[in-house]
């Protein structure tokens, strides 16, 4: 881009000014473009113009009546404006890479006769313009269907490797999804839009779950439920209300976490297609939320109606291809972890055990999680030998995925292991961990 198209850069006392500080911090834009107009002289047209908004829409958040939550509105402000991305929660922008230290992509010559004949005609090579030409086709049930697969792939790569790698093509895949949704289409191919890019939020917002990256995994949550809504999709409304309650039992908010399952039952009750499998699905997630509030009646309950719901499952059930996850060995296994955050470990164990017997060899997090869940049980019930040959098998699939969740789970078991650590099989284990999770941050440490 010529230096003359460059978006003017803020400048420093601006940025470093405590007040901007705080206001992007909580992204309150109506401060942080009132603080723009009078400190950079940047007016509300041109803010308009260079985020991508209607001056009537900028007029409405500096006047307090509306707010900018959507994660591509909040992106396109980031980089129309140049605020640098740490500021508002967000990855290092593009931009923000020196001039020194970007490269250039190498091209081979090219003769005449290989190239076009008028190579002003074609598109510049920047995203957006690619993007732009690619809207231009038609879309049809092929497309949607090509949208969907790539997202199960997303999700199969998910499980092996972890989202971390994944999460700029998947959020470029959404902001392109949310594109087309501008443009006005059949109502089938425009509410299969909505479904994907409501997916696509979802799965943005786990990756971050998984990077145990809360705020923005709540930001992307609350734009998939935005997305789902709007075609009344009330089972994913369900499923992700659900992602949401599971987050909460990670940050240590039971209350919330219950409440947010409470939530996404009476969504998916409200729906006339949800299927057994979707209701056992939230009945277990219901039981993690019981069970870190140490609600051992209601914790029962909720494995019983979990268990009861999935029997009620028929193979004619038209179950959203987002949940056939669900399956007996997953059922199993959160039985188990869910008599595991009880203490209820002799009951647990073989569940967790049985459950790993199963699991597909493909889901390296999967296979790390349940191994420290089975480890952290032994252990409870002092079989200090088995745990530490479960958790030292679990070391090698917890290697080969980045998932904090997972390094999370590792740190709990060594902790838990601290009154062993000078046995000779403690020690085996923290030998093999340091060979294999070397750059593992805090603990574990002698």
């Amino acid at each position: 881009m010529p230096d003359a198209d460059r978006p003017q850069e803020l400048p420093a006392r601006l940025l470093t000014d405590p007040e901007m500080i705080d206001a992007c911090r909580v992204r309150d834009f109506a401060r942080v473009f009132r603080l723009i107009k009078t400190k950079a002289g940047i007016y509300p047209s041109m803010i308009a113009r260079r985020c991508d908004l209607t001056p009537s829409r900028v007029g409405e958040v500096i006047a307090g009546r509306r707010q900018l939550l959507h994660m591509d509105v909040v992106e396109r402000i980031a980089d129309g404006l140049r605020i640098p991305g740490h500021m508002l929660g967000l990855t290092r922008r593009d931009w923000e890479t020196p001039q020194a230290l970007a490269t250039t992509e190498r091209t081979l010559p090219q003769t005449p006769e290989q190239g076009m004949s008028d190579a002003t005609s074609l598109p510049g090579a920047d995203v957006d313009s690619i993007l732009a030409l690619a809207t231009r086709t038609s879309l049809n049930a092929g497309t949607l269907a090509a949208f969907r697969s790539s997202i199960e792939d997303y999700w199969r790569r998910d499980d092996q490797h972890g989202g971390e790698a994944l999460r700029p093509a998947i959020v470029g895949q959404l902001r392109y999804v949310v594109g087309l949704l501008k443009e006005t289409r059949s109502p089938s191919i425009q509410n299969g839009l909505y479904g994907i890019a409501a997916e696509l939020a979802r799965l943005t917002g786990w990756t971050h779950f998984d990077a145990r990256q809360y705020d923005q995994a709540r930001l992307y949550f609350a734009e998939a439920l935005q997305l789902a809504k709007k075609i009344d999709d009330r089972q994913f409304m369900a499923n992700v209300l659900a992602c949401m309650s599971l987050q909460g039992t990670y940050q240590d908010k039971p209350a919330d976490s219950l409440a947010l399952v409470a939530a996404a039952q009476d969504q998916a009750r409200s729906a006339l297609d949800t299927t057994p499998r979707v209701l056992s699905m939230l009945s277990m997630r219901e039981a993690f939320a019981h069970a870190t509030l140490g609600n051992r009646d209601s914790t029962h309950r909720a494995i019983g109606e979990a268990h009861h719901r999935f029997e009620e499952i028929r193979a004619s059930d038209p179950d959203p291809s987002w949940v056939t996850y669900f399956d007996e060995t997953k059922l199993i296994v959160d039985t188990g972890i869910a008599h595991g955050r009880l203490g209820e470990a002799a009951t647990a164990e073989p569940l967790i055990e049985d459950a790993l017997r199963r699991e597909a060899h493909t889901n390296q997090r999967g296979r790390a999680f349940h191994s420290f869940w089975l480890a952290r049980t032994q252990l409870d019930q002092g079989k200090l030998d088995q745990a530490c040959h479960t958790a030292t098998q679990a070391l090698e699939p917890a290697s080969a995925v980045a998932s904090e969740r997972v390094t999370s789970h590792l740190r709990e078991f060594y902790d838990q292991l601290a009154p062993h650590r000078k046995e000779p099989v403690a020690l085996a284990f923290e030998s093999r961990l340091r060979e294999l999770l070397p750059p593992v941050s805090g603990p574990p440490h002698p």
